[in-house]
């Protein structure tokens, strides 16, 4: 029955959706098929098999505060009779999953006059760079001028990333020296984002640890900085998280929050992690939509998260 009505839930998105399943191969391996054994020959709905799921989302990262509120909810269905089976139990265990994130994924919306401006941002070795070039390419897919600046003035390596970044997409990159001053690139990056009439500017910035006030301290330099420019900017400041680091970057986001008024959330590294349920758990404790996730190095492999297709990518078990 649950496959069935999956199967209907995505139609028309073959091709996503099978390329999301082989990029959370790790998280498939690591649930969806232990959701298929938990399942396999189960005839009837007892306190074992709800104990058993109730292991299954903690070890799986789901984290304590969505393991209860889905396992609650189990619980008063099979209590109220609801439930026939252990097949409808594993059905409604899909449609909780998809509630908790349906409110959450969110498409980027970029509208109004003037450039919009992408503030990117996170902790060193998240995926800023790496994402803001696919942005990048997500834009111009969507026939959007696009400019990138810089900001990550700290690392190295991270302007000539940049850069390489710009070719591959034929995307102009705004850029000094490193050791720079960052707002000072992002404000020289907006002047030439207005006078060339670009639609978007995705501005990189170097990665900050969340227990370094000083650092997080010039993200907030940065937004004052581009303010006296365009007092509407930055129009959106995307979190860029690893979801290897699992229940860690909860604390990570929390502490980022405080000091810059993030509007979503970028998960990159998805297809590195076996316990993808690290989705549900930032969801659940951060409440921001979460625009795009990333499966794979390729170009393309940073995807608008659809909370459907996660679902049922990681339910479904190996084809």
């Amino acid at each position: 029955m649950m496959d069935n009505v999956a199967d209907q839930a995505t139609q028309g998105k073959p091709g996503l959706l099978a390329r999301l399943k082989q990029g959370l191969a790790k998280t498939r391996r690591g649930f969806s098929e232990q959701v298929a054994a938990l399942f396999l020959g189960a005839k009837v709905i007892d306190q074992a098999l709800l104990d058993s799921i109730e292991t299954l989302l903690i070890t799986s990262d789901f984290g304590v505060a969505v393991t209860r509120d889905v396992i609650d909810r189990l619980t008063q269905q099979v209590e109220r009779k609801d439930l026939s089976d252990a097949m409808a139990l594993k059905n409604a265990l899909r449609v909780h999953l998809l509630g908790l994130l349906q409110n959450t994924a969110t498409d980027l919306v970029l509208d109004g006059p003037g450039p919009q401006v992408i503030l990117m941002v996170g902790v060193n070795g998240a995926g800023k760079t790496t994402t803001a070039g696919k942005l990048a390419h997500h834009f111009k897919q969507q026939n959007r001028s696009v400019l990138l600046a810089a900001g990550d003035t700290f690392r190295a390596a991270a302007v000539e990333q940049l850069k390489t970044w710009g070719a591959r997409n034929d995307v102009d990159v705004i850029a000094q020296h490193t050791g720079a001053d960052s707002a000072s690139v992002i404000f020289d990056a907006l002047a030439a984002a207005k006078s060339r009439a670009f639609d978007v500017l995705i501005a990189d910035t170097a990665g900050r640890l969340q227990n370094k006030k000083n650092l997080m301290q010039e993200l907030e330099k940065i937004v004052r900085v581009i303010r006296r420019q365009d007092e509407t900017a930055p129009h959106s400041v995307l979190l860029v998280i690893d979801a290897t680091t699992g229940q860690n970057a909860i604390a990570q986001a929390q502490a980022f929050m405080t000091d810059v008024e993030v509007t979503g959330l970028v998960l990159t590294k998805l297809d590195g992690t076996a316990k993808g349920g690290v989705v549900f758990a930032l969801t659940q404790a951060l409440g921001l939509p979460i625009h795009f996730v990333g499966i794979g190095e390729a170009l393309d492999d940073l995807k608008p998260f659809d909370a459907e297709l996660f679902v049922d990518a990681i339910l479904q078990g190996t084809d």
